[in-house]
């Protein structure tokens, strides 16, 4: 186990020993957690889980939005803690051991190596934005509402917080849309869920 005291410390430690995973605190002095997620996804896809004392959900939906896998209120319990951890590595390695290649349009994602790429360009998603959304390219067309979704990258661990998942297709929209406000791949179905798009 590394530990950092500041959020540069927690840059730099992640960037030199690329751990399997980051539980971040949002206080951290001179750098704040956030701002630490940033820099780290701008590197990485390492799972992060965020510890804070913010019960908001807008700091929540502001966590998952700089690309936090799991979000943990103060005050938790260890074994909470041990069990979230658990359960991201789980998705981690169950999403690495499928053996297939994916493709929606000009998009490849490469399960095994979970990497997302247009014309072999990689496109940066992180972990829980690769499941997703491979979730939806496994079934092109098929409407997933927020709910389904949040089970699919969280299992029954998770947090019902389907603010979480509009968090992380706005990122991922980012990612791979031309113009993430008119959306080819990844679909909006109001008032149900998201869907990919048929081929």
């Amino acid at each position: 186990m590394l530990t950092a005291t500041t959020g540069e410390g927690a840059v730099a430690l992640a960037t030199e020993r690329h751990p399997s995973l980051v539980v971040l605190d949002l206080g951290l002095p001179r750098m704040d957690g956030l701002e630490v997620a940033k820099r780290l996804r701008q590197k990485s896809s390492v799972p992060i889980i965020m510890l804070t004392a913010r019960v908001e959900e807008s700091d929540r939906v502001r966590g998952f939005g700089v690309g936090a896998d799991d979000y943990v209120t103060k005050p938790f319990s260890p074994r909470e803690l041990v069990a979230r951890v658990r359960a991201v590595l789980r998705r981690t390695t169950a999403t690495r051991q499928e053996g297939d290649v994916l493709h929606i349009g000009d998009l490849a994602f490469d399960v095994p190596r979970m990497v997302a790429t247009r014309n072999g360009r990689s496109l940066g998603l992180t972990t829980t934005e690769f499941q997703l959304l491979t979730t939806l390219a496994r079934h092109p067309g098929r409407v997933f509402t927020r709910a389904q979704l949040l089970d699919a990258v969280r299992g029954e661990e998770g947090e019902a917080f389907d603010r979480a998942i509009d968090a992380h297709v706005k990122n991922i929209r980012r990612k791979i849309e031309v113009d993430p406000r008119r959306p080819r791949y990844l679909l909006t179905v109001y008032g149900v869920g998201y869907k990919c798009s048929e081929p």
